[in-house]
């Protein structure tokens, strides 16, 4: 690809490649007006993937601030390289909830109107409406007249993406059942599809909104947090991956559900410490701890801490009204982000791992 738009440049192609996939994506949509050769990366496939894969490296929180007092929400993007800066939803054009985040997308649902959904690049402000689903929210899903599990899975490689609303199924009138109905939307065929099984255990409330996606499929602790529950969207089947019995039956730990550079990740929290496991076999349920950090520094903020995302280098973590990162080479902890008044739900409860990417979602 010739970037130069004509004549010879100071740099050669690779390097001026190189240097616009470092960019944040506000400022590579403005490079678009330096000539006509820039203007069209957005649309290169070799660019694009090669940005995508160096922005993997640097994934960042987005976390909603509910202001209690106006009832009212705003966004925030906590970026360990840029800091913190704002982020705003309202090119939709409705008030809405996240509801999940995969690879640069957002899922958010209308919380004027039930069974309303949208997937959105918060970046390039590219959005979907979803369209609705022919089952009645109000009387399908248990307890709360919403999906209890939303989740998004995007393939950035062949720009595409699923939605995946789960719950307990209930009939008009009558308690639940006991089974499960999943439906899933196809980014490619514009429709839902829908499959229902039994399923012997309920998710946390806690871990809901900390889905992973790895290998086509996303992934839940289950309340007892012994087993993960996933869900191949390649064949639309539930199974479980074991958790290390040393994991689970630690006095006073409690689990949580990560991604870790594409592979799946389990962050152990006790009194003392935070262990960090990786599932290097995936087919075989074999782990690995890979990181044992000391919590003394925080001591007085460990019982409300919770993992939100993570690399190989440091980890993000947040509080009732602060956002932590800890960088495990230097194993430094530092404070990103302070609450400045009072917030209606504790930050963790609203934070969701992200990552600015160029993927379409149209």
């Amino acid at each position: 690809m010739d970037v130069r738009g004509g004549g010879e440049g100071i740099f050669p192609d690779e390097v001026v490649i190189q240097i616009l996939a470092r960019l944040p994506v506000k400022s590579l949509f403005r490079c678009k007006t330096v000539c006509k050769l820039w203007c069209r990366l957005s649309l290169d496939k070799f660019f694009i993937q090669l940005y995508n894969e160096i922005s993997r490296k640097n994934p960042m929180i987005l976390v909603e601030i509910s202001d209690s007092s106006e009832s009212k929400s705003s966004l925030i993007c906590v970026d360990n390289l840029r800091g913190v800066s704002e982020f705003s939803l309202n090119f939709l054009n409705d008030r809405v909830k996240v509801r999940a985040s995969c690879n640069g997308l957002l899922c958010c649902s209308s919380i004027p109107d039930k069974g309303v959904f949208y997937v959105c690049n918060p970046v390039t402000r590219e959005y979907r409406l979803l369209p609705k689903s022919r089952e009645r929210p109000v009387t399908r899903f248990y307890p709360d007249g919403e999906a209890t599990l939303v989740g998004l899975a995007c393939d950035s490689a062949y720009q595409k993406f699923n939605v995946v609303l789960a719950g307990c199924h209930r009939t008009f009138g009558h308690r639940p059942d006991g089974s499960f109905i999943c439906l899933v939307f196809d980014s490619e065929l514009n429709k839902w599809r829908k499959f229902m099984s039994f399923q012997d255990d309920h998710f946390t409330h806690m871990n809901k909104n900390q889905v992973v996606f790895v290998n086509n499929a996303l992934h839940w602790l289950t309340v007892s947090s012994t087993y993960i529950l996933v869900l191949d969207l390649s064949c639309d089947i539930w199974r479980k991956i074991l958790l290390p019995y040393d994991m689970v039956y630690g006095m006073g730990n409690r689990i949580y559900l990560l991604d870790f550079d594409g592979c799946l990740s389990v962050i152990q929290i006790s009194e003392a410490w935070m262990s960090i496991w990786v599932l290097k076999d995936y087919w075989n349920d074999k782990w690995c701890m890979v990181d044992k950090v000391s919590l003394r520094c925080i001591r007085g903020m460990v019982p409300g801490i919770f993992p939100i995302s993570q690399t190989g280098e440091y980890v993000f973590l947040a509080s009732h009204k602060q956002i932590l990162v800890y960088h495990r080479k230097s194993q430094v902890w530092k404070e990103m982000y302070s609450v400045k008044y009072s917030s209606a739900l504790p930050l963790w409860f609203s934070a969701h791992a992200y990552r600015s990417t160029m993927f379409s979602c149209n």
